[in-house]
C-alpha cells in the first residue's frame, strides 16, 4: 500500500509540471510526516550524511572542465583532427562529427555539453558543404549521447553514489561499449551518406593530419591524464576530476588562449549553476531513497520479482522497458537517482553484475536523451539547428534505431562491459 501511495503522489506532483527535484522532496516529506513516526532530526541527518560522499565532488569538477573545454577551442580542434582522418569517406563531415563527439565525450562527461560544443561548429559547416540539415542534426543529436557513456561520465558518478559501485570500474566498463556504439553510429552515418551520395571532402595529406593532431593534442592529452591517472592508481576519480578542471583551465586560457581571464568568472558561474541544479536533485533523491529503504520497498519488490520466476533475461527486458518509458518524462540524473535504488537490489539478487547493470542503465539514458518529450539532446540540438522538435525527432530515427539495437547487445552480452575491468583486476 505504501508503495502505491509514494509513487502515486510522486506522479501527481510531476504531472502538475513541478520540477522533479521538488516533486521528490515533497513526496518524501508529505509521506514521512503524515504516515510515519520518523523524527525530523533523522531526516535532516540523512540529508547531510547522504550527500557527504567524496565521489559527489567529482560532479562539479567535471562540469567545470567540460565548460572550459566547450568555450576554449578544444572542440573545434578535435573536429579538425577528426575531419582530417575520416573526412574523405562517404558522409565525411558526419563521420567526423561522430569521431569528434567520441573524443570530446572522453574529456567532458556530459551529453548536452558534447552536443553544444561539437554541433555549434559542425552543423553550419555541414549545411555549407551541402548536407541536408536533418542528416547533420541526426548525427550530432545521437552522437552527443556518447558524452555519458564514454568516461568520464557524470551519470556514472551518480549511479556509483546511489549504489556504492566503484566509479573506476564503471569508467573502465564504459570504454569498450562507448567505442562500439561510436562504430555503430558511424556505420549508420556512412551507410546513409553512401545511399544518398552525400558530399565527401578531399583526402587530407599526412602532413595535414599531423598538423591537425598537433593542434588538438592538448585536448587529447586530457584523456590520458584522467583515464591513465585513475587506472594507474595515481589518483582517484574525484581527484582526476579536479585535475581535469585545472588542466582544462590551463589549456583554454594559457595554451589556446580562446578564453581570457575576463571570461573565467562567466564559465565558473555557469558551472556553479549547473552543479547546484544537479546537487539539488541528488539531495532530494537521497531523501527519496531513504524513504524507500525505510518502507522496505526495494526488498519487497526484489522478493516479489524473484518469486514470479521471471529470471535474468525477463528482468533485464522489464528493466529496459521501464527505463525507456522513464526517459519520456525525466532526464538522466533523475532516472538514475530514482530507479537505481529500486532496480539495483533486484539485479544483485538475480546475480547480475552491478557494473554491467550500471552500463545498461547509462545506455538507456542515452536513448532517452534523443527522443521526445523530454530528450535533452533534442532541445539542445533544436537551439543549434533552429529545427522544431517534431522535425528533429524524425531526423534522429535511423540513429535512434541503431542505439536500440546496441542497447539489446549491451544488455545481454555482459562481457562487452566487464572485459576491461576484469582485465585490470577491478572486478
Amino acid at each position: 500500500m505504501s508503495t502505491l501511495i509514494i509513487f502515486g503522489l510522486l506522479v501527481i506532483l510531476m504531472l502538475t509540471g513541478m520540477p522533479i527535484s521538488i516533486s521528490l522532496g515533497l513526496t518524501v516529506l508529505s509521506f514521512l510526516f503524515t504516515m510515519t513516526q520518523v523524527p525530523v532530526e533523522s531526516v535532516a541527518l540523512k540529508l547531510f550524511t547522504g550527500i557527504e560522499k567524496f565521489e559527489i565532488m567529482a560532479i562539479p569538477f567535471f562540469i567545470v572542465a567540460g565548460n572550459f573545454l566547450t568555450h576554449g577551442g578544444v572542440a573545434r580542434r578535435m573536429i579538425n583532427f577528426a575531419s582530417a582522418m575520416v573526412g574523405h569517406w562517404y558522409g565525411g563531415l558526419g563521420l567526423a562529427g561522430v569521431v569528434a563527439c567520441a573524443l570530446f565525450a572522453a574529456v567532458s562527461g556530459s551529453s548536452p555539453a558534447t552536443v553544444v560544443a561539437i554541433g555549434s561548429i559542425l552543423m553550419p559547416a555541414m549545411v555549407r558543404a551541402g548536407f541536408p540539415p536533418r542528416f547533420g542534426a541526426g548525427v550530432i543529436t545521437t552522437s552527443g549521447g556518447l558524452g555519458i557513456l564514454i568516461p568520464p561520465s557524470i551519470v556514472m558518478v551518480m549511479y556509483s553514489v546511489t549504489t556504492n559501485t566503484s566509479v573506476g570500474a564503471l569508467f573502465m566498463a564504459g570504454v569498450l561499449p562507448g567505442i562500439v556504439l561510436a562504430a555503430f553510429l558511424g556505420f549508420t552515418t556512412f551507410h546513409r551518406a553512401k545511399k544518398y551520395d552525400y558530399p565527401r571532402q578531399p583526402k587530407a595529406t599526412w602532413g595535414e593530419r599531423a598538423k591537425a593532431f598537433r593542434e588538438s593534442v592538448w585536448g587529447l592529452v586530457l584523456i590520458v591524464i584522467v583515464m591513465g591517472g585513475i587506472y594507474s592508481g595515481v589518483f582517484t576519480p574525484t581527484e582526476a576530476a579536479a585535475m581535469s578542471a585545472m588542466y582544462a583551465f590551463f589549456v583554454a586560457v594559457f595554451v589556446y588562449r580562446d578564453l581570457t581571464f575576463k571570461d573565467v568568472p562567466r564559465v565558473l558561474l555557469n558551472s556553479a549553476n549547473m552543479s547546484a541544479m544537479l546537487l539539488y536533485i541528488i539531495t532530494n533523491a537521497v531523501l527519496f531513497s531513504f524513504l524507500m529503504t525505510h518502507e522496505n520497498i526495494p526488498q519487497e519488490m526484489a522478493d516479489w520479482m524473484i518469486g514470479t520466476g521471471v529470471g535474468v533475461i525477463g528482468f533485464l527486458l522489464m528493466a529496459n522497458i521501464l527505463l525507456l518509458i522513464a526517459g519520456n518524462f525525466m532526464e538522466p540524473s533523475a532516472i538514475v537517482l530514482i530507479l537505481a535504488p529500486i532496480l539495483f537490489p533486484i539485479a544483485v539478487k538475480l546475480g547480475i553484475d552491478p557494473v554491467h547493470f550500471g552500463i545498461m542503465m547509462v545506455v538507456n539514458m542515452e536513448v532517452g536523451l534523443c527522443h521526445p518529450p523530454v530528450g535533452l539532446n533534442l532541445y539542445v540540438a533544436s537551439g543549434i539547428t533552429k529545427m522544431g522538435i517534431t522535425e528533429l525527432t524524425v531526423a534522429v530515427w535511423p540513429w535512434l534505431f541503431t542505439m536500440l539495437v546496441f542497447l539489446a547487445l549491451v544488455t545481454y552480452w555482459p562481457a562487452m562491459s566487464l572485459a576491461l575491468p576484469k582485465a585490470l583486476g577491478m572486478l
